[in-house]
């Protein structure tokens, strides 16, 4: 041990090998059992406050961290949360993130989070057991892309595991917003207004959010007995709807334009009103995701608003549970926000 002064009170002994400062160097700078020192720790009433106020002034000027793996094996919780997610810096992650970590923060809990890039091979057990090495009580698995393990995936004994996906999951609950139901809102408010040439503007191919929107859009048109038009892909950004939107301007059946993201949505209201297509006088646009109201003035676009909040909430409760449960597949519904970019069909 080495002796350093301390600015308000003794010397202080500290470990001279580099080690981690253990509770017995605490007692021992305390003057009191290693057995007080466990109590103070993990909180426990049965010591008086100036005793305890003895042994954390000790712990301050120790540097000494309580050891939480312990702390764990004996109340049998870590109180946290792990969470993967793909690219953190998209708006529906950083939404939902948002609502995990206020619920955390009510309960008095950490998040724990790992990212996988694009260009990892992405499974659902890698992914698991990563978040398994972690100090957490539960995982979500924020699954943008499918999984190749997806059907045949266990999740780990004792531990609640949350996918955040449209698919539903035999042995894992799953919740997401409604990227099936939101194409059924968007289709019934064009046809309100007299569309039947309705295309559709796809995000990435990997993505399950688009494919299921683009399924209710097809199914919608189908429905009434017309005849979906060949989608054309994009990539999330607002450039990509606007390459799009330079060769939809030359379609002159098509009355509406049904994008995958509010972001594409404008790149092609501002290609098609560059090739002198007015929005919404000869062509409707609507995207879904209602993302850009805070980044754009006095927003027109009509879209689908998803509670992503919410979703993050309902994950957390879910992978924090006392108990794993029946897994359940909860999908939370949109809302349809009308502006200005639908108006009556010119034909």
């Amino acid at each position: 041990m080495q002796t350093h002064p301390t600015e308000n009170g003794p010397a202080t002994q500290r470990p001279a090998t580099g080690r981690p400062v253990s509770m017995c160097d605490v007692a021992a700078a305390a003057g009191v059992s290693q057995q007080t020192v466990s109590r103070v720790a993990n909180g426990a009433p049965n010591v008086s406050e100036k005793t305890r106020k003895q042994v954390l002034d000790a712990m301050q000027r120790l540097g000494f961290r309580p050891n939480y793996a312990g702390r764990s094996l004996r109340g049998g919780k870590y109180n946290a949360v792990g969470l993967c997610v793909y690219d953190v810096t998209q708006i529906g992650n950083l939404t939902m993130l948002d609502g995990i970590l206020a619920a955390a923060r009510e309960q008095e809990c950490a998040v724990t989070m790992i990212e996988m890039e694009d260009s990892d091979a992405f499974t659902l057990a890698g992914a698991s057991r990563r978040l398994a090495a972690l100090p957490v009580d539960g995982m979500i698995i924020s699954m943008s892309r499918m999984a190749p393990d997806f059907e045949q995936f266990c999740p780990q004994p004792g531990m609640n595991t949350v996918i955040v996906t449209m698919y539903a999951h035999p042995r894992c609950t799953t919740i997401d917003s409604d990227h099936y139901g939101c194409s059924t809102l968007v289709m019934n408010h064009l046809f309100d207004h007299g569309h039947k040439e309705i295309r559709f503007v796809s995000g990435p191919s990997f993505s399950i959010d688009s494919a299921f929107r683009e399924a209710g859009w097809r199914d919608a048109l189908t429905a009434r007995g017309l005849q979906p038009a060949e989608p054309m892909a994009g990539d999330w950004t607002a450039n990509s709807g606007y390459r799009i939107g330079l060769k939809l301007a030359e379609d002159k059946e098509m009355t509406a334009v049904y994008a995958a993201n509010d972001q594409m949505a404008m790149g092609v209201i501002a290609a098609l009103r560059s090739r002198g297509r007015r929005v919404p006088q000869d062509v409707s646009v609507v995207g879904i995701d209602d993302s850009m109201d805070a980044m754009v003035p006095n927003i027109e676009l009509t879209t689908v608003r998803f509670d992503l909040r919410k979703r993050g909430r309902l994950v957390y409760g879910h992978a924090i549970a006392d108990a794993p449960a029946t897994p359940v597949a909860l999908r939370i519904p949109g809302t349809l926000v009308e502006r200005s970019t639908v108006a009556a069909a010119v034909r």
